[in-house]
């Protein structure tokens, strides 16, 4: 390919107007690039950013024609999209990614959990449970995780039983049960893949999960693990990513067991929560990597370059309406602090309105700074509940 690009260097149609579009097209418009961005919302947190953004369902087969009409390349900051149409436009010559049936695979988490399988990467063991039932959850065995197939995220439809008892709390759709895994850590590695085949990680980081709603709460980049479980985390994870010909920037959660053994959790095909770290403390942060990889560009430099955390500022619980952030100043005021506000124009209780990154020489340091963070700043809003 000629190394030449007249301005635009690409035009990209983005499906959802959230967070992660948000910084999407931040990366987008430095290397460049212009973005449609398509959400039901105006002024959608991204949309905000792009300045171009079409009102629509994101399963919408017109709103999704007209952005892949008006577009590149079309990619997506969310999951739980319809796929049909994507098929066809790509059918028709429009460039998708990650791409349309690789989407319908890991949307579906039992397709997913089966794919994994036959490709030979480890995963917990799991069975179909399309009407749960208590004697199918124990012939299965406790303890057990149930899992929707589909449209379940940060906690939402997901429910741990230890035992025959707490089969009351299950979910009343179908779904799947798997192994409960006893994880030492929880993990995760970014893995990105262009276009050509070219495969890159970012060093794994530590996931810590609130226990009350199983929301990240507080990530450790890199991970506290030996050298050589890192090394073990990142070849499994772009193991997976090139048995699925991923293109783009996918996030590979997985658990470390007690045993030592690594099983991969989920797989999500898009930039990931686990990865917004790097945007102060890598060469590449994952959001222009993700535009390099569906460009079909070189891929950029992973290494990290400092210490980092990551908290989530999520609606502190009691607050609805327009967001009233307490604290800005104070954590501005320390160190290494970065904040980054996502522009919702609405709060309510445990929705992730931003997040802060704090770098600094060590893990330690970081991690006791972000405490510091997490006291300091909350997100109101203008109503009580």
């Amino acid at each position: 390919m000629e190394d030449v690009f007249p301005y635009p260097v690409a035009r990209i149609g983005l499906i959802g107007g959230g967070q992660l579009g948000r910084m999407l097209v931040k990366a987008a418009k430095s290397l460049g690039c212009t973005c449609v961005v398509l959400d039901p919302v105006p002024g959608s947190p991204a949309g905000q950013v792009a300045g171009n953004q079409i009102a629509g369902d994101y399963s919408d087969p017109a709103m999704l024609r007209a952005l892949a009409e008006s577009c590149d390349v079309v990619t997506f900051e969310l999951e739980d999209i319809e796929t049909e149409t994507l098929r066809e436009l790509e059918a028709e010559g429009h460039k998708v990614f990650p791409r349309p049936e690789l989407l319908a695979t890991i949307q579906d988490k039992l397709r997913q959990k089966q794919f994994l399988r036959q490709a030979g990467i480890a995963t917990s063991d799991f069975a179909d449970m399309p009407r749960p039932h208590a004697e199918g959850f124990s012939a299965f065995g406790y303890p057990l995780v149930q899992k929707v197939r589909r449209g379940g995220y940060d906690g939402r439809g997901v429910v741990v039983m230890q035992d025959a008892a707490a089969f009351a709390t299950h979910l009343p759709v179908p779904g799947y049960v798997e192994r409960f895994v006893e994880a030492d850590k929880e993990l995760a590695v970014l893995v990105a893949r262009n276009v050509g085949g070219e495969c890159r990680t970012y060093p794994t980081v530590e996931m810590r999960f609130r226990a009350t709603d199983n929301v990240l709460d507080f990530l450790v980049a890199p991970a506290s693990i030996p050298a050589e479980v890192a090394r073990r985390a990142e070849a499994l994870a772009m193991r997976t990513v090139e048995a699925m010909h991923g293109v783009g920037v996918f996030g590979i959660e997985m658990f470390l067991a007690a045993s030592g053994e690594l099983l991969v959790n989920e797989v999500a095909p898009r930039t990931h929560n686990s990865g917004h770290h790097t945007i102060e403390a890598c060469v590449t942060d994952q959001f222009e990597q993700h535009l390099r990889a569906i460009l079909g560009l070189p891929l950029g430099d992973t290494r990290q370059l400092s210490p980092a955390t990551m908290v989530n500022l999520l609606g502190e619980p009691g607050y609805t309406g327009r967001p009233v952030i307490v604290g800005l100043a104070a954590v501005l005021a320390i160190p290494g602090v970065c904040v980054h506000i996502y522009g919702k124009a609405t709060t309510k209780p445990g929705r992730k309105m931003g997040h802060v990154t704090v770098i600094d020489e060590s893990v330690e340091a970081a991690c006791a700074k972000a405490e510091q963070v997490k006291a300091l700043i909350k997100v109101l809003g203008d109503k009580q509940s």
